[in-house]
């Protein structure tokens, strides 16, 4: 499957060259006619691209601002559990202590 630059490119490709075409003796030739209703259908597909790419655009930021968010979020808890953790460590230092001065005493 071709990509949408690729599309696109091809798009623009064919409609600049139809809009270079010069119309001349319109009715003699119905395939003037074809082209002209290709060409339409071109510029057509194209804004229909163009909008969609725009949507996605919109939508690929937006959740880039999502990610963000989570991501400064989950430091933030990963901070937190770090800190909490150390102070767990530090009380069971502190315990560890008084229990040996107790020790200490009951002898």
């Amino acid at each position: 499957m071709k990509t949408i630059s690729e599309k696109e490119k091809k798009l623009q490709e064919a409609l600049n060259k139809l809009i270079d075409f010069e119309f001349t003796n319109k009715d003699a030739n119905p395939k003037i006619d074809f082209l002209n209703e290709k060409k339409n259908q071109l510029e057509i597909e194209k804004k229909d691209l163009e909008n969609k790419y725009e949507k996605l655009q919109l939508e690929f930021n937006q959740l880039k601002v999502k990610i963000e968010r989570l991501d400064k979020k989950h430091k933030n808890e990963t901070e937190k559990e770090r800190k909490f953790d150390d102070k767990i460590d530090e009380l069971n230092q502190e315990t560890d202590i008084l229990l040996e001065e107790i020790d200490k005493w009951q002898m």
